[in-house]
C-alpha cells in the first residue's frame, strides 16, 4: 500500500512540530517535574485547544475540525518527540472516539463541544491489576451504578471524565461523582496517573458493548504508537548527531563500525515502524474491518523498537547519558510507561496471532 501525506496533513504535521518545538520542549517538562506539578499543565492544554488539536476528530458540526485518524497520529507523532505531557491522547484520541463510536445524540451533543473546546478531559480506565487483561474485568453493575477498582488510570488524577471499561461494555462517569475515590500516583515519567475505586458510582453506559470497549481500545493503543514513534524518532536524530559529532582516540565515534551497525538496526526499525502505524491510522480512517489487526501489529512493533531505542539513546551517550542532567533518561522512562499502557509487545504478539488464527 502506497500513503502520501495530503497536504492539509502535512501543515498539520509541521505546524505540530513547530508548537511542540518552541511551547512545549523537553525542559517544560522537566520544570513541571521539579515543580512537583505531576502532569499539571493547563496553561498548556490550553493552547494546544486553541491550535484546534482538542477537535481533531470531532466533527465540525460539534465545533471541531474532523480532520481523521492520521492527522491526529500525526500530531501525537511531533508531541512525542518533546515528550509533551497533555490529555492529548487520553481526551482528543480516546475521549473523543468512546463518543463518536457509542455515544448517544445526546451525550455527543454534551461532551463532543467541550472536547473540542478543551474545557473537559477524558481518562480511560481499564485495568485492574499489573497486567492489561481487559475480558477480565471484575467491576460489578448494578442499576445503572457500578463498584470495582482501576489501577493506574492515566490522566486519572486531573481527568473530569472517566471511560470505565467493564465486562459488558463501556461506562461514561463523573470523576467528582459521588462513590469515586481517587489515589494520585507519582509516576517515573512524571506524567502522574491515579488509582480509583468505584463504590456505587453513577454510571452512563455508551452504546456497542464489549464491541464498543475493543473499538476504543484498539484506537488507544494506535494512537499511542504514534507517540512513541515520535519520542523514538527524536532519540535516534540526538543520538545520531551526537555520533557525528563526539569524539574518542582522536575519531569521531560514528566512524566506529560497531556503533555504524546499531544506528543502522534503529534507523530500520523506527522506520519499519512508521509504516505499521501510518497503516493503521489509515485503517481507521477507512473504518476497515481489520483495525484490531493493524492496532495490535502497531503497538507490539513500537514497544519493541522504541524499547531498543531508548537503551541505545543511554548507552550510546556515555556516561552523560546516565545523568539526570541529560533527557536521555526522560525518555527511557516515558518509553517504560508508554511500553506497558494498553497492553505491552508479548500481549499484542499473541494477540495479533489469535486474530489471525493461529
Amino acid at each position: 500500500m502506497t500513503f502520501t501525506l495530503s497536504e492539509e496533513q502535512t501543515l498539520l504535521k509541521d505546524a505540530a512540530r513547530d508548537f511542540c518545538r518552541e511551547q512545549a520542549p523537553v525542559t517544560r517538562l522537566r520544570k513541571m517535574r521539579d515543580d512537583k506539578k505531576n502532569g499539571r499543565d493547563p496553561e498548556l492544554w490550553a493552547e494546544m485547544a486553541a491550535m484546534g488539536w482538542a477537535g481533531i476528530l470531532v466533527p465540525e458540526e460539534f465545533g471541531g475540525a474532523g480532520l481523521g485518524y492520521v492527522g491526529l497520529g500525526l500530531v501525537l507523532e511531533q508531541a512525542g518527540r518533546t515528550l509533551v505531557a497533555s490529555p492529548l491522547h487520553s481526551t482528543a484520541l480516546v475521549g473523543a472516539s468512546a463518543l463518536l463510536l457509542g455515544g448517544s445524540d445526546a451525550q455527543k451533543k454534551e461532551w463532543l463541544p467541550k472536547i473540542a473546546a478543551g474545557e473537559v478531559t477524558f481518562a480511560l480506565a481499564v485495568d485492574e491489576s499489573a497486567h492489561h487483561a481487559p475480558a477480565k474485568s471484575k467491576l460489578k453493575v448494578a442499576g445503572g451504578k457500578i463498584s470495582g477498582t482501576k489501577k493506574y488510570v492515566a490522566d486519572g488524577h486531573t481527568a473530569d471524565l472517566l471511560l470505565v471499561v467493564g465486562g459488558d461494555g463501556l461506562y461514561l462517569v463523573k470523576a467528582d461523582a459521588s462513590g469515586v475515590t481517587r489515589r494520585e500516583l507519582i509516576t517515573v515519567d512524571s506524567r502522574g496517573a491515579a488509582d480509583i475505586t468505584f463504590d456505587n458510582a453513577p454510571a452512563e453506559k455508551l452504546e456497542g458493548g464489549a464491541k464498543l470497549v475493543q473499538q476504543v481500545l484498539d484506537r488507544a493503543a494506535i494512537g499511542l504508537a504514534a507517540e512513541m514513534l515520535g519520542q523514538a524518532q527524536e532519540a535516534f536524530e540526538i543520538t545520531n548527531e551526537y555520533l557525528k559529532t563526539r569524539k574518542q582516540f582522536g575519531q569521531y565515534i560514528g566512524s566506529f563500525q560497531a556503533l555504524q551497525h546499531r544506528a543502522a538496526k534503529m534507523f530500520t526499525d523506527i522506520e519499519l515502524t512508521r509504516s505499521c502505524i501510518l497503516a493503521a491510522l489509515d485503517a481507521l480512517d477507512r473504518d476497515a474491518e481489520d483495525v484490531s489487526e493493524y492496532a495490535s501489529l502497531a503497538k507490539a512493533r513500537a514497544s519493541d523498537m522504541l524499547h531498543v531505542v531508548s537503551n541505545e539513546f543511554v548507552q550510546m551517550h556515555g556516561g552523560i547519558g546516565m545523568t539526570d542532567a541529560h533527557d536521555a533518561g526522560l525518555y527511557m522512562k516515558r518509553a517504560r510507561v508508554a511500553e506497558a499502557l494498553y497492553g505491552g509487545a508479548t500481549y499484542h504478539r499473541d494477540r495479533y496471532a489469535t486474530l489471525l488464527g493461529f
